[in-house]
């Protein structure tokens, strides 16, 4: 099993300063407080073996939460200060961005670090930033109508950003954007015709001078392209269509036994597209670990880390319908009275794996297996993304020491 480290990031503050220093996300200290300490995390994270490290993208959050608009930027400053930890940010949203400048930018950083960066592509749930940057293009957990054409939108920006990776010249006549614009047309009266007869792609211009291809640089330095990440949070579509197309899947879905069965249908539907894979195989868990040296004292950290996040912050928008258990009022949104009561509940499902070392670590064995029974097939998990909520919510020596201990206490069991 390979591991991601996944911050946010957030700026570091408690609720009271984020109320006084409001608005924190644009307080220049604070966030270069952050930027440090997510600099310092992904050195570490580099030294002590991890595989990868994640932020996400969004915009607007003027709260001080998820502060990063371009993860891209941050990585390129990021592969200067580290030597082998690979990059995959959680993630780009193509519903709300060109996806040519996408496709220019990820490719870019491929080439500055030969090979260091994957791509995760994700449809994006957060309507205020999304329904702005995308001038209407956005969804939501509980809108039905905006996700059919976000859903859209999604793939076929991501048809294009793979043609602008794979092919030397293309064209692309969509629902949503066309290559020539416009496309039946053509780019009639471009300058430099004969340059790019004579050096670019054969047929980018045809034989009265219009331009009806074009070709994206750079190339990817991994080919065909960098690997693909889809996360799937509560949409079997979105992890079925990843199957299909031969990305890993990230899944959130923390129940063992729900787990399970979302690992055995990502394999099938790989399975229709020929792809024989073993149970596991192109699959990841996004999940929180809370180590302490003692259970109460884990069970503080999440408290403080992961369940304060979702608590205040992601249940808002609906996420804590993926924690429901048969102890839950079936005509009733799921609600907790606070972080201790939700840790309890994020634990329990195993989305958070928290405890002691050794506690930890027999959780994390489960997980690799795909939560195997007695005499069931025992998996293989490729990936886990550590959702790092210590970051930004605790003090930076206790998130280090959150990274020392499962490097070496825990990760050697799943390698």
């Amino acid at each position: 099993m390979k591991v991601s480290v996944f911050a946010m990031p957030t700026i570091p503050a408690t609720l009271k300063e984020r109320k006084e220093l409001r608005p924190i996300g644009r307080n220049t200290e604070r966030y270069q407080m952050m930027l440090d300490e997510v600099r310092q995390i992904a050195v570490l994270a580099d030294e002590l073996g991890y595989d990868a490290f994640s932020t996400t993208e969004h915009h607007l959050h003027s709260e001080g939460g998820e502060v990063m608009p371009d993860p891209i930027t941050l990585y390129a400053d990021l592969a200067v200060r580290t030597k082998n930890i690979h990059f995959y940010p959680m993630s780009i949203v193509p519903t709300a961005g060109d996806p040519i400048r996408i496709a220019e930018s990820i490719a870019l950083l491929d080439q500055l670090t030969k090979g260091r960066v994957g791509a995760t592509f994700a449809r994006g749930y957060q309507k205020r930033w999304i329904q702005i940057l995308s001038q209407g293009g956005s969804t939501s957990l509980v809108d039905a109508d905006s996700d059919v054409r976000n859903r859209e939108i999604y793939n076929e920006n991501v048809d294009i950003i793979l043609k602008a990776w794979t092919q030397d010249s293309w064209d692309h006549d969509g629902k949503h954007y066309q290559v020539p614009f416009p496309y039946k047309e053509g780019i009639v009266g471009f300058g430099g015709i004969g340059w790019t007869r004579d050096f670019g792609s054969e047929d980018e211009v045809d034989a009265e001078g219009v331009v009806r291809k074009i070709g994206v640089t750079p190339p990817p330095y991994q080919r065909p392209y960098p690997p693909i990440w889809v996360p799937y949070t509560v949409s079997p579509a979105s992890m079925l269509a990843a199957a299909k197309r031969g990305f890993t899947c990230i899944a959130t879905e923390g129940r063992p036994q729900a787990f399970r069965e979302h690992a055995m249908a990502y394999r099938a539907a790989a399975k229709e597209q020929g792809r024989d894979l073993k149970l596991g195989e192109g699959f990841g868990a996004t999940r929180s670990v809370c180590i302490g040296e003692t259970r109460e004292e884990a069970f503080q950290m999440a408290v403080n880390t992961a369940a304060y996040e979702w608590h205040n912050y992601f249940n808002k928008f609906g996420f804590a319908e993926m924690f429901r258990t048969a102890e839950d009022d079936p005509n009733k949104p799921v609600a907790f009275a606070d972080e201790a009561a939700l840790a309890t509940r994020l634990i329990e499902v195993r989305q958070i794996l928290c405890g002691t070392t050794d506690d930890v670590r027999r959780q994390m064995e489960e997980l690799n297996t795909c939560h195997a029974g007695d005499g069931e097939e025992e998996g293989q998990l490729d990936w886990m993304v550590w959702q790092f909520f210590q970051q930004g919510t605790v003090p930076l020596d206790v998130q280090k020491r959150q990274l020392e201990l499962f490097a070496e206490k825990v990760l050697p069991a799943v390698r």
